[in-house]
């Protein structure tokens, strides 16, 4: 079954509105018809529901809830990604793949290498079509929640919230004998983990930032001897992490 995601005001009394582009994608592109049935996500509490086609019209599609769905996609853990900015169009690659893999939030950097410069306006427009990319990924991989997509920001900011998590982990092509599995023993796996992880830009991340991340408490992880594109490098270490703690 195909789903979708809608707001907690769409839902009311065991109907559900769905609108907008999703309206025009169910009736040109599935084209399913009444009595026919799909999956009904809830944004804001990420509670999906098998319903089913009971009124189309022009500007909304009508569904009948019939039982909350059970099962859950989502992990048990919550992975941040804290990108450098990458050239061309890698960011939306990373975002697409991560969300299928199952990251929480995807933040954008800004890092001393990044050849990437956005504007103000430019920054806006981005954030919205990276959302987009997000929530299109979500549907297609059945998500329960669309990971967020959120402002950039820089070295200094990532340091302010390394508290907040149980674990940030820095990619550094220089680091030689600490391994992501050296970090990931030292966690509980009983407890609901929180785990960001920093991926520099094409050039890598700069001595002085990662002096400043790994002095507010980030680590340094190698992700073994081949250097890896900073495109491959986040979809590495958020597959890794789900393998170990959730498969």
């Amino acid at each position: 079954m195909y789903k979708f995601f809608v707001l907690e005001n769409q839902i009311q009394d065991n109907i559900v509105k769905i609108l907008g582009e999703d309206v025009r994608h169910i009736t040109n592109v599935l084209r399913l018809k009444e009595k026919e049935k799909l999956i009904v996500c809830n944004k804001d509490t990420g509670v999906s529901y098998i319903s089913e086609i009971t009124n189309i019209f022009k500007e909304n599609i009508e569904c009948k809830i019939l039982e909350k769905e059970l099962i859950t996609t989502e992990s048990n853990i919550h992975i941040d990604i804290y990108q450098a900015l990458p050239k061309l169009d890698k960011m939306e690659y990373i975002i697409q793949k991560a969300t299928e893999i199952g990251a929480k939030k995807i933040i954008p950097v800004v890092m001393e290498r990044c050849i990437v410069k956005l504007d103000e306006k430019n920054t806006i427009k981005k954030i919205e079509r990276w959302q987009k990319i997000a929530e299109v990924a979500a549907k297609q991989s059945k998500r329960d929640v669309i990971p967020k997509i959120e402002n950039v920001v820089n070295i200094t900011n990532i340091c302010n919230i390394v508290q907040q998590y149980d674990i940030i982990l820095i990619a550094y092509e220089n680091e030689e004998s600490n391994t992501l599995k050296n970090e990931l023993k030292k966690l509980n796996k009983e407890k609901e983990l929180k785990i960001g992880i920093v991926i520099g830009p094409e050039g890598g991340i700069s001595e002085k930032e990662i002096e400043k991340l790994v002095k507010c408490g980030a680590k340094c992880i190698t992700l073994g001897k081949r250097i890896l594109r900073t495109e491959t490098a986040s979809l590495v270490i958020l597959s890794d992490i789900i393998y170990e703690f959730e498969l």
